[in-house]
């Protein structure tokens, strides 16, 4: 009986090494988290409804860079870019999708093309770059985010004039 009484004793006095742990915090919890939480990547990227029946992330993620890219062409090709520079083939667009679906487009030049008019191609692509069709934005952790990414958008094909 007594050696029962010295196992308690033993037990209860081990035991409270556990009692006295602090429990982390909500914050130091939460900091723990975001720290882990990789935010160069998201969970689901934007899409739109013709990409929405795909069910691989590669290849959904494919399908709306083809469809942004085909529609930012489609309505610049109604437009003088190609008249106004006739060397400009290609224009880097960055792409802005906010978690409230809105967006913005920009151009994006190297830090040698002072030979075009910047703020002339931007007010062309703000003039032009609307009423595309509803973009959903990209997921992470189940809440909408904002995400920026760059599309080539070719002007003119090489060899046409």
């Amino acid at each position: 009986m007594k050696q029962f009484f010295i196992f308690i004793a033993f037990l209860f006095l081990n035991s409270c090494q556990y009692i006295d742990k602090q429990v982390p915090s909500e914050k130091e919890l939460l900091q723990k988290e975001l720290k882990s939480i990789n935010w160069k990547e998201v969970d689901e990227y934007p899409t739109v409804a013709s990409c929405e029946t795909i069910n691989e992330k590669k290849e959904r993620q494919k399908c709306f860079f083809d469809v942004m890219s085909q529609l930012i062409q489609e309505k610049l090709d109604v437009d003088s870019l190609s008249i106004l520079y006739p060397d400009l083939d290609t224009i880097q667009v960055k792409v802005t999708i906010f978690p409230n679906s809105k967006m913005k487009f920009e151009p994006k030049f190297q830090k040698d093309s002072v030979a075009y008019d910047t703020i002339r191609i931007d007010s062309i692509l703000h003039a032009r770059l609307v009423d595309f069709p509803r973009v959903n934005p990209a997921i992470k952790r189940g809440l909408p985010v904002k995400t920026q990414f760059i599309l080539p958008v070719i002007i003119k094909e090489k060899g046409k004039k």
